[in-house]
């Protein structure tokens, strides 16, 4: 039995409350859903959480929940007509005290108060992710930005501002943000997803928060922002993932540098034992057909090459017409592309001391592994550490997380290659344990009379950081110690 061992991440929404899109969704092989908090009341969401959670029960296979928290607005207001046509040259001004509902063809106005105390002539403004450019002429009282619409077209209403190069100073953290982490705690989700860090503090501001609230969610910064880029270390330390978020980045950096961002964050991820997300028009096509482009299908089989833990739909599943489809041929792509052997092999940490016992029981499994006839390696794992260590090895061999923890098991369904099952184990001896290990993966078609299985655990059960033993066994051979 191949399994895929690239997570997909599928947004929930409209598309998928119809009956039988969730089940469709789970059977097409999604391993996380992602609730868009930009959208949808707290009750919808709180809803989809649970029947997720229901579904996983029903299924068995746990899938985790990402809730992502809007983050700032920054937007132009309403215009009379609903719509606008602006031509290349002519003037168009921003006003921060034009009525929310007054924009015409001449002016519009904006919810973001500091636009005109943050730009000045020369700065290039791009909105509706860059569909519509605009260049500042000057700024008039600090709340009216006068432009010369360098590229034309349709602008509609509530459309997004961006500063080419970044540095617009909107806090990462809205007040709508800290109302929807309330909701989010009542969910238990696994991830929370912050949008627009500027910093390493604002993972940590939203880390308090989150705690505050009693939840102990892994942190996604969703890199979006230009200047996130000149601190990324940083950024990629205070989280336990990152989303390449390619829609805002790419309108801040610029859409030719956006290959070589997202090569380098998920390079960085991994080195620095973080997970990463690669995120934004993966199969935008597939919003209104069956089918993705070629053009789609190598930017995905892309990012898995480059090692990206997970690859997420968006519009795809939450709005589009195709959702089951768009998981399906995802799939299938995953599949295909780690067949490759540039998938399979590393280089990672060869080099490397470990200063943990844990840590060098992890590296000591995947280098096993992947010299020896091994078919997988069973974890017996607290927090998850030990399989996240693990993942961070391109690897063909499925990595399986045995905890008896929630919050473990919905952590590491975002780990690339790594798969969750529930196990409790308390007051049983290693022999037991070892085989009631094989008895579950036999139990889930994965393993066959004379594989090898690689078990690594801890002596002192549930002591956080205690594996220190690794075993290699075969299946068939009788007794299993």
């Amino acid at each position: 039995m191949q399994l895929k061992r690239t997570k997909i991440l599928a947004t929930l929404g409209p598309a998928t409350d119809k009956p039988g899109v969730l089940e469709g969704l789970f059977d097409a092989g999604i391993d996380v859903v992602r609730l868009n908090f930009s959208h949808g009341s707290a009750q919808d969401h709180i809803n989809r959480a649970e029947r997720v959670r229901e579904l996983s029960k029903k299924t068995g296979r746990r899938v985790g929940i990402l809730a992502d928290l809007q983050g700032p607005k920054i937007r132009i207001e309403r215009f009379k007509d609903s719509k606008i046509w602006l031509e290349e040259g002519q003037d168009f001004a921003l006003d921060i005290n034009l009525g929310k509902t007054d924009g015409d063809n001449t002016q519009v106005g904006i919810s973001y108060e500091p636009l005109a105390r943050e730009v000045r002539p020369g700065t290039r403004l791009l909105l509706d992710d860059g569909r519509v450019v605009l260049d500042v002429v000057k700024v008039e009282n600090n709340t009216r930005v006068f432009t010369k619409v360098v590229v034309g077209g349709d602008l509609s209403n509530n459309k997004g501002i961006n500063l080419l190069g970044g540095g617009l100073s909107a806090a990462a953290l809205t007040e709508k943000d800290k109302e929807d982490i309330k909701t989010i705690a009542i969910i238990s989700a696994d991830y929370v997803a912050i949008s627009f860090p500027r910093t390493g503090a604002d993972m940590e501001e939203a880390r308090a928060l989150l705690e505050a609230e009693g939840c102990y969610a892994g942190l996604v910064a969703k890199v979006e922002r230009a200047e996130a880029m000149d601190v990324i270390d940083e950024i990629i330390l205070a989280s336990d993932a990152i989303m390449v978020a390619r829609g805002d980045l790419g309108v801040e950096i610029g859409d030719a540098n956006l290959p070589a961002a997202q090569k380098l964050l998920i390079k960085r991820s991994r080195e620095l034992n973080r997970v990463v997300i690669t995120a934004t028009q993966m199969m935008e096509s597939m919003i209104e057909n069956p089918i993705p482009t070629r053009a789609e299908v190598f930017d995905v089989a892309n990012a898995i090459v480059d090692g990206t833990d997970a690859i997420m739909l968006s519009a795809e599943t939450a709005s589009g017409k195709h959702p089951i489809k768009a998981v399906e041929a995802m799939v299938r792509i995953c599949l295909e592309t780690e067949k490759q052997p540039s998938v399979v092999t590393s280089q990672h940490r060869m080099a490397d001391s470990f200063s943990r016992v844990d840590e060098g029981i992890a590296m000591s499994a995947m280098y096993l592994a992947n010299h020896t006839k091994i078919s997988g390696i069973a974890s017996l794992t607290e927090t998850g550490s030990t399989t996240l260590w693990m993942s961070r090895i391109s690897s063909g061999i499925p990595i399986f997380a045995f905890s008896s923890h929630e919050k473990t098991l919905g952590r590491v369904t975002l780990y690339r290659g790594v798969f969750p099952i529930p196990f409790t184990h308390e007051k049983m001896a290693n022999a037991d344990v070892n085989h009631y290990i094989i008895d579950k993966l036999k139990t889930r078609g994965v393993v066959n009379v004379g594989d090898s299985f690689i078990i690594t655990k801890g002596d002192a059960t549930g002591h956080i950081g205690g594996t220190n033993s690794l075993k290699v066994i075969t299946v068939g051979e009788d007794p299993i110690r």
